[in-house]
Parts: C-alpha cells; sequence; structure tokens
C-alpha cells in the first residue's frame, strides 16, 4: 500500500462480513479504513481502524473530514454498520425502535452525507450499502430490522439517481443466511428464548436455503468488491441478491 493507492472507508468493519470486505480490499491493493466503535480483534495489514460512532452524525463529519484532508480522495464507500434485532411489532420499544434506526439507518445516512463532498470534487466513488434480503421480503419476528433494510435498499436507489452526474455509483448488497458473529448471536438469541436444540436451529437454517447451506462472509465480500470495482461501471441504483436462492422461492 502506498499514498497513491485507492481508498476505502468500511463502517462496521471489525467483524464478519465487515471484516472479510475490509480483507478484500486490502488483498485488492486499498488503503482501507475501518470506521468501528472497536477494533478489529486480530490487526489487519495496510489497513486502519479509525474509532467512530456512525450514530453520532457530529463524530462521523469529524472522522471523515480528517480522513480526507488527510489522503484527499476517497474512492470507495461500504456501508456495513448494523445489527440485528428479533422482535415483531409489539415486542419492539421505542427504545429499541430508536436504537436500530440509529444504527442501521441513520448510521449510514451519516457516512454517505459525510464522504459525497470528496467523491463530488473527484466526480468519481462508489457507495455500496450492506442491506439485507429483508431488503426484498418480510420475514417474521423481524419487525425493525426488516424496515431499515428496506431503507438502505431505498438509499441506493436515491442515492444512486442524484449523484449519477458526478459519476458517483451506488448500489446494495442484500446478503441471505450469513455465518457470521451477528448470525450465531441471533441463534443463541433464539435459542435462549424457545428454548431450542442449537444444533438443530443451525441445519434447519442451512436446509432453508435452496442451496442447502449458509453463506460466508468472504463471499458477501467478493461481490461488495465487484460492486465498487470498474468492471461494474455500468451498474448503478440496484440491489444485488446473495442468498444461495432464498428470495426466489
Amino acid at each position: 500500500m502506498n499514498d497513491n493507492s485507492p481508498v476505502c472507508v468500511v463502517t462496521g468493519g471489525s467483524l464478519g462480513i465487515g471484516l472479510a470486505v475490509v480483507k478484500k480490499f486490502v488483498a485488492e491493493g486499498y488503503r482501507v479504513f475501518n470506521l468501528d466503535i472497536r477494533d478489529f480483534e486480530t490487526p489487519v495489514k495496510n489497513s486502519k481502524w479509525l474509532p467512530c460512532d456512525v450514530t453520532n452524525i457530529d463524530e462521523v463529519n469529524g472522522v471523515i473530514a480528517a480522513l480526507a484532508t488527510d489522503t484527499q480522495q476517497i474512492d470507495v464507500l461500504i456501508s456495513n454498520a448494523g445489527r440485528h434485532v428479533s422482535a415483531n411489532i409489539e415486542e419492539t420499544s421505542p427504545e429499541l425502535f430508536d436504537d436500530i434506526f440509529a444504527l442501521n439507518v441513520k448510521g449510514a445516512y451519516a457516512v454517505v452525507r459525510a464522504v459525497l463532498p470528496v467523491m463530488k470534487l473527484a466526480n468519481c466513488g462508489a457507495i455500496v450499502f450492506m442491506a439485507s434480503d429483508q431488503a426484498l421480503v418480510g420475514k417474521r419476528n423481524s419487525f425493525a430490522y426488516n424496515l431499515t433494510k428496506a431503507a438502505l435498499a431505498s438509499m441506493a436507489k436515491t442515492t444512486a439517481l442524484d449523484y449519477a452526474s458526478f459519476n458517483i455509483r451506488a448500489n446494495a448488497v442484500c446478503p441471505g443466511t450469513i455465518e457470521t458473529p451477528l448470525y450465531h448471536q441471533a441463534i443463541d438469541t433464539y435459542v435462549d428464548k424457545s428454548g431450542a436444540d442449537k444444533a438443530q436451529v443451525h441445519q434447519e437454517e442451512a436446509a432453508a436455503q435452496p442451496l442447502g447451506r449458509l453463506g460466508q462472509p468472504e463471499e458477501v465480500a467478493e461481490l461488495t468488491y465487484f460492486l465498487a470495482s470498474d468492471k461494474a461501471a455500468f451498474i448503478t441504483g440496484s440491489l444485488h441478491s446473495i442468498d444461495g436462492g432464498y428470495t426466489a422461492q
């Protein structure tokens, strides 16, 4: 990595899909900056953790402004930070509703809004939102999470249209059931509430996918990189499923 390498910003890049994305862009020669409240568990060469709570707009603006001053460019933004919650509408308290929207939606709004002026000056850029299969279909006990992921899909479309004249592309990746720490946390929560057998739940989740298995973070990272690359130069405003065929049913 050198000062002429392209710059990629990833939010929530310390774990799971975000970490796989960081590693993929590093492997492709990018300088990668990870905006997250936690550091990498193991340092990732040629990437840097920038402590940042994306729900705090002033903090996001400050981090991005300092980064842009230092690098003079932001070529790619991967808006990935988010979390899952299992609850129907009655079980979703106003506080929980506000919390998940603050991270999943307001966090994306904050970082996209902060990087767009930098990309506009360069007259190019690529933004990828990490949405979900739940941007395309409904799922039980997923009221607020489903809403946030549908919102990200909408943000990809409107951003693509509003900034096409600046040669800035925006797309959304829509992962299905991917084996990440977030997935395991959701399974553990379900098992604790229901008393179900954990191994059986894992088997049922895999069987629910037409390809018969869970997706892996590295597979999502490959699609994410493609959408940010010049090979996808004519792709913008679109939603891309990577779900083992789940939403084709």
